[in-house]
């Protein structure tokens, strides 16, 4: 479904269809409750009448003091019922939002997903869209009790004096001029998207100066990065004053007129008790009546800026989800042969402007161990990323098994496909979940005997509470390579037909190293492994090696292939001797 940016009644009409009748039930709980709500009113007028007639009906009395209780019950009963589904409602409703637009980021190319900070993200799926959760639970049942209940008030007063009860409708328009004309301001400022706009750029700097605080500390920025921060907290506090001082003087004036209705029928009243054209009960009823009138715009007027936030939320929601899905059909509909993996002139660039790939074209065939090398930043992880399917090609086609990969629905290529880089997210959940998520249905044998093919169970089993400890955020608790040997973990556990390891052991020690590589190498038989390393002498004994240099395939071969035809690969494997980084009975991926 195509999503497009929308008012306020588009965005209920869209996305709370599907509940549409708890919210009626919330709207007709809240209707009986106004029309519970007036008959203390009615009560209370015979009382006051009686009263001042002198009747000493003392069970009478007694009598409409307990209907005017129990209509009070019933109020706050049917208040509590209408608020109650409502808010039950309104947390499905942001429930979906969140997951629509999570659903949204794992359909959409990754390029398209790192364009925005995680704190925009967190910012919005969190802090935003709760932020509407008051509003939408409210708004619905109490615009229609506030627009019903001076309906009926006004229909009472009327029918006890109509020149008093016009008479208290005056400061309704004079109010409601000072209202319109905030709105009009507040919309002409667009004082609302600047604050969130304002209140975004405090929350992106606020996560990106505590996930840096370690180098902040190193570099001693800390002064430096600390000013931003209090000058992205000064902008938003000066633009929401900047917003109030533009609103407060219409808002003040609103307040004040609307609920000044006794001020207009008071001295009119007592003329008319004066007159003989109205009693003194009546004039004290009306008066009472009154105060509850005009009370209720003030609510729904209070709503205006809500509305106004929530219209810019789900701006910000809606760009997400208008973002374009990569192209993949929902179900197979063509037989994928094998495992072979081939890049036919293939072009790509993470922006429109820069291209990183230029015409690439190679062959991975299924089950053999293929190396891309080269110097950084040549596109070696841009070409592993292309083959995980986190991007689109801009130019030409990857096929797997013969079929192109755009044709193959996104769950079942992922089945596919076992993907570990260089910096592995683990989940603030245990060890042995982490490791699961590779594969869920997995038993804990299958888990443990995962990470023993690794090399991590030794290490795990150290841990204070060894499977079942918790990782921390981002797996905090971790080192670089305990991090790095769960990830692997993870991916062996997958069993995936093909193997993708972006510089995965980049954060390993040596021993530990040789120690994944060689359980790698007798994992990945049957299997098709694609590795970036950072030490050549692990990949020598590759079954191909594709050099890529300038976003180009410079040269492909074998290892001894490629020190007899490639210069380049010469040089890199002469440095990769020199550093000394090759040891004694290294383990290969081979």
């Amino acid at each position: 479904m195509d999503y497009q940016k929308q008012s306020v009644q588009g965005w209920i009409k869209t996305f709370i269809y599907d509940v549409r009748f708890r919210y009626l039930q919330s709207i007709f709980f809240a209707i009986l409750k106004v029309f519970i709500g007036i008959i203390p009113y009615y009560l209370l007028g015979d009382i006051i009448s009686r009263l001042l007639q002198g009747d000493k009906d003392w069970h009478h009395y007694l009598l409409a003091i307990l209907w005017m209780a129990g209509c009070w019950i019933l109020y706050v009963l049917f208040h509590t019922i209408s608020t109650s589904i409502s808010h039950r409602t309104t947390f499905q409703v942001l429930a979906k939002i969140r997951r629509m637009v999570l659903s949204k980021l794992a359909r959409i190319p990754l390029g398209d997903v790192l364009s925005t900070s995680s704190g925009a993200y967190k910012n919005i799926i969190v802090e935003r869209i709760e932020s509407m959760e008051v509003t939408l639970a409210h708004i619905i049942p109490e615009f229609t009790s506030s627009l019903l209940g001076p309906l009926i008030v006004l229909i009472y007063m009327l029918r006890i004096d109509w020149r008093i009860a016009l008479l208290s409708l005056l400061p309704l328009p004079i109010g409601m001029i000072f209202f319109i004309h905030m709105m009009i301001v507040s919309e002409k400022g667009k004082y609302s998207e600047k604050c969130f706009s304002a209140t975004k750029t405090l929350n992106n700097t606020a996560v990106e100066y505590i996930n840096g605080i370690d180098v902040i500390k190193v570099f001693g920025k800390a002064k430096s990065s600390y000013q931003k921060f209090v000058e992205a907290a000064e902008n938003s506090a000066n633009s929401y004053l900047n917003w109030m001082r533009k609103c407060i003087v219409d808002q003040s004036f609103a307040m004040v007129i609307l609920p000044s209705t006794l001020v207009v029928i008071l001295p009119v009243g007592i003329l008319f008790v004066m007159q003989g054209t109205l009693s003194i009960a009546n004039l004290i009823l009306l008066a009472i009546l009154s105060l509850g009138l005009l009370t209720p715009i003030i609510t729904m007027g209070s709503y205006i800026d809500d509305i106004s936030k929530i219209n810019v939320i789900f701006g910000e929601v809606t760009e997400i989800l208008n973002r374009k899905d990569m192209q993949r059909p929902s179900v197979v509909t063509q037989q994928i042969n094998g495992n072979d993996i081939t890049f036919s002139h293939v072009s790509f660039g993470y922006t429109n402007d820069v291209e990183v790939l230029h015409d690439i074209s190679l062959e991975i065939k299924a089950n053999t161990v293929n190396a891309l090398v080269g110097p950084s930043g040549s596109g070696k992880s841009t070409i592993a990323k292309l083959i995980a399917s986190f991007w689109d090609p801009k130019q030409g086609m990857i096929t797997f098994g013969g079929v192109n990969m755009q044709d193959i629905p996104l769950d079942e290529y992922n089945r596919l496909i076992a993907y570990v880089s260089q910096d592995n997210y683990l989940f603030n959940l245990s060890v042995m979940e982490n490791i699961r998520l590779g594969k869920p249905n997995a038993s804990d044998d299958e888990v443990i005997q995962a990470a023993k093919n690794c090399g991590c169970h030794d290490f795990i089993m150290q841990l204070e509470h060894g499977y079942q400890t918790i990782v921390g955020d981002a797996g905090g608790h971790l080192s670089g390579g305990e991090r790095q040997r769960v990830a692997i973990a993870r991916a062996i556990l997958k069993d995936a037909p093909v193997i993708i390891l972006d510089e995965a052991t980049a954060y390993t020690d040596p021993e530990n190293e040789a120690l994944v590589q060689a359980s790698l190498a007798k994992l990945v038989q049957g299997k098709t492994l694609l590795v970036i390393a950072h030490r050549l002498s692990t990949i020598a004994n590759a079954d191909q090696i594709i050099l890529i240099h300038g976003g180009r395939v410079e040269a492909k071969g074998t290892h001894s292939e490629l020190l007899k035809n490639s210069s380049l690969y010469q040089q890199m494997w002469y440095a990769h001797i020199q550093s000394k980084d090759t040891e004694e009975g290294e383990a290969t991926y081979a």
